[in-house]
This record gives structure tokens, C-alpha cells and sequence, in this order.
């Protein structure tokens, strides 16, 4: 007899169909209401087709997800909520999602054998993730989503700050809380084990321990650019695929998305590492192992325990998503 998880995955994927059409008439109704039944120009209600995407697309990334132990049941029903909003506004957005997701998923596991010896809390990236770390990375980057729905109605647009200055802001704004994201992430999981010694603390360039919260290397912040870059790519791509020709030929260019991408991702690893230097506690244990609690033994290396390495990303990610669009408009070719 088979088990049922066997038929979950068939299970979700056959409910998404009404579910994005419960959500299609409830738009529908939602949008007639608040236009007294009158035409909007503004083409508020969504489509059929682009509910059953949004719904779909996430699911499937859920169960991928939740299958290769990636995420918790509560990270995936978390993360699925945040997917389904980032896809419904813009699939740029979700794109921006899946490529931190898979990207930082094979980072974190990358060189899992050197990193236990490093870390005390070290898990190989299995489970690791729970809703309060899909929050902490996706949760700024969610509401900036809702509010371009509110804003901007759902769909892909172009990045011109001139003629489309509100969409703009927030769509930058959510690739960089993403680049942000992945770029620390490529950083201090990929440095930790590529780089050839011992980094430097980003705020005395005093040498620490590998694994030190705010230590940096110039492997890790090379690292954390390609990982923004790659946020970048993602988006530009999606904008250049789903958007219409006549829309991008009279917009700016769109290529710079990719190298803000990529400034976003060194930005926000830098934010990170100077509220991990100074906000977040750095000891080490009698075995030479970092740990974020003081304790018997554990001998002080840096910072103080206000923050712990949630609250750390979740304000990365909001600062680089606040500057970044700010950059970005004084600086678009």
C-alpha cells in the first residue's frame, strides 16, 4: 500500500486550479466594488491564468522545497504564502525568490564536513530553514510586493524611474532585499570554506576565527557581488521575457538590473557584517568551535548579544532594500 505522501504532491497540485480561481473571483468582486461596477483603466483584476501561476508555480516550489529538506512544514507554508504574493504582483519577484532559494540552498551545503568543525551550530543546511527565517529573508521583500499591487496593480513592468518612477522603486527594492539575501549568503557560506585564511573583523580589521559573525575576506565580498549578480540575472531576464517589446523599447535600459544586483549583494553583506560585528555576540569554545552565547569557557571575540543572526539578515534586508532604489535612480544610465 502506498503511503500517502506518495499522492500530497498530486493532492496540491489538483487544488491549486480552484484555489486560483476562488482567488480570481474574489479580485473580481474585490475590484468591481471598489470601482462601482465602472471599467478601470488601470486594469486592477487579474487573470485567470496568472492566479493559476501564481499558485501553481509556488506549490511546486513548496514541495520541491519540503522534499529536498530544505525548509520545515512551517517554512514551507510560510514561504509558500510569500511566493504566492511576489508571483501575483510580478513573477520577476518570484524569480528573485527561486534563484535565492536553489542558489543559497547549494551554498549552504557546500563544503559541509569543513563547516562542522567551524561552527558549533552547524546543520548542513538540512531543515535548516523555518518560517522565521523565510520571514526574516523573504518578509520585507512581501510586503514591498503588496504594496506595488496596491500601488502599481500586478504585472511585470520595466525599471524606468522617469515615466514609471513607483514601480520602479519598489521592483528595486525588492531584487536588492533578495540580493542582499543571497549575497551574504554566498559570502559566508562559500568564503568560509574557498577562502585561505583566517578573515579580518569589518570594523578593527583585527584577524578572527572563520565563522566569526562581521568577519569578512576578500574571497567572501567578491562572492557576495555574484551572489547579488545572480539576483540580477534572474529579474532582468524575467522583465526582458515577459514584458511587451513596445513597452521596453520606449523604457530605459534594463541591463544595469544585473550590476545593481550585484551591488546589492556586496552592500547588503557589508550591512550584515557591521551589525554582526557589533550587535551580535562572537565567542569561541574550548574546541575552537564559534558560538553566539557567552559561557563558561567561551572566550569573547566580538560584539554584543542584542541581535542573534535573524534579526540581523531581516534588517540587512530591509536597509539595502530601502538604499538601494535610492542608488539606483541617481545612477541609471
Amino acid at each position: 500500500m502506498n503511503n500517502y505522501h506518495d499522492y500530497l504532491p498530486i493532492l496540491l497540485c489538483g487544488l491549486s486550479i480552484p484555489l486560483s480561481m476562488f482567488m480570481w473571483l474574489g479580485n473580481l468582486a474585490f475590484t468591481f466594488v471598489t470601482t462601482n461596477g465602472q471599467q478601470n483603466d488601470d486594469d486592477r483584476v487579474i487573470t485567470p491564468l496568472r492566479w493559476l501561476f501564481s499558485t501553481l508555480a509556488p506549490l511546486l516550489l513548496m514541495m520541491y522545497g519540503w522534499k529536498r529538506k530544505g525548509v520545515n512544514k512551517s517554512g514551507a507554508a510560510f514561504g509558500l504564502v510569500i511566493a504566492i504574493i511576489l508571483s501575483i504582483a510580478s513573477h520577476a519577484f518570484l524569480a528573485s525568490l527561486a534563484t535565492f532559494y536553489f542558489t543559497s540552498s547549494r551554498a549552504t551545503k557546500f563544503g559541509s564536513k569543513k563547516k562542522q568543525k567551524i561552527e558549533s551550530d552547524f546543520k548542513g543546511g538540512e531543515g535548516k530553514r523555518n518560517w522565521i527565517q523565510v520571514l526574516c529573508n523573504a518578509g520585507f521583500a512581501a510586503q514591498l510586493a503588496l504594496f506595488y499591487m496596491l500601488d502599481c496593480g500586478s504585472g511585470e513592468r520595466p525599471i524606468d524611474f522617469v515615466k514609471q518612477y513607483r514601480s520602479s522603486w519598489l521592483g528595486i527594492g525588492i531584487m536588492s532585499s533578495f540580493a542582499c539575501s543571497n549575497g551574504d549568503t554566498w559570502a559566508s557560506e562559500l568564503g568560509t570554506v574557498l577562502g585561505s585564511g583566517d578573515p579580518f573583523l569589518i570594523t578593527t580589521r583585527k584577524r578572527v576565527p572563520r565563522g566569526t559573525n562581521g568577519g569578512v575576506s576578500y574571497v567572501g565580498l567578491f562572492l557576495s557581488f555574484f551572489g547579488g549578480l545572480a539576483i540580477g540575472v534572474a529579474y532582468y531576464l524575467t522583465i526582458i521575457y515577459t514584458v511587451e517589446h513596445h513597452l521596453l523599447s520606449m523604457s530605459a535600459r534594463q541591463w544595469p538590473i544585473i550590476l545593481f544586483g550585484g551591488v546589492a549583494g556586496l552592500i547588503g553583506s557589508v550591512i550584515d557584517s557591521v551589525i554582526g560585528a557589533t550587535l551580535q555576540y562572537s565567542g569561541q569554545d574550548v574546541t575552537g568551535r564559534i558560538v553566539e552565547k557567552p559561557g563558561k569557557n567561551v572566550k569573547h571575540i566580538s560584539g554584543f548579544r542584542i541581535l542573534d543572526n535573524h534579526s540581523v539578515n531581516l534588517i540587512s534586508s530591509i536597509l539595502t532594500g530601502i538604499i538601494m532604489p535610492w542608488i539606483a535612480h541617481r545612477c541609471w544610465p
